[in-house]
């Protein structure tokens, strides 16, 4: 019996995670401290691209190798894990339900703006020994995701302007 990735994923799918998980390491550094967490709207941009163009399952995938590699990398922070989860699955599974690209934004701000921070608020006590309320996390997670999301739909709309449009 054979197994390998591309039963799994067509080699397509494969190519645009790797893409959008280089693209999420690379633009790591240019992140934004507000509050208690640094905001990295990049992130929250590929969130949305790869739950709108992948789906649920892809874009986790894409979250996790993404906050896998910008910790190994000093680049990120271990709350990097909750938010980009719980935002790429609310993103994917919003677009695949409601088929627009503005409630795979609202995903996205839901899932690492309400649902991720609430998650981060155990782990960065736990593991980074914070202190504070858990509501610390929800004001920069939710301002990092509404700039990542808006970036995200733009993005959206100018590639299905393009003559590339699909990517089925």
């Amino acid at each position: 019996m054979e197994h390998s990735l591309t039963k799994t994923f067509p080699l397509k799918m494969v190519v645009i995670i790797g893409l959008l998980v280089a693209i999420g390491v690379v633009a790591a550094p240019f992140s934004i401290p507000v509050g208690v967490a640094r905001v990295y709207p990049v992130q929250h941009a590929i969130n949305v691209l790869a739950g709108a163009m992948l789906g649920p399952g892809p874009a986790v995938i894409a979250a996790v190798l993404t906050s896998t590699l910008r910790n190994l990398m000093g680049t990120g922070t271990p709350l990097a894990f909750p938010g980009s989860i719980f935002g790429a699955l609310l993103a994917g599974l919003a677009f695949r339900y409601l088929k627009k690209d503005y409630f795979a934004a609202a995903g996205e701000l839901i899932g690492t703006g309400v649902v991720g921070a609430l998650v981060a608020f155990p782990l960065a006590k736990w593991i980074l020994g914070f202190a504070g309320l858990a509501y610390a996390f929800i004001i920069p997670f939710t301002l990092s995701s509404l700039a990542g999301s808006i970036l995200g739909v733009i993005i959206l709309r100018l590639w299905a302007k393009s003559k590339a449009g699909s990517l089925k």
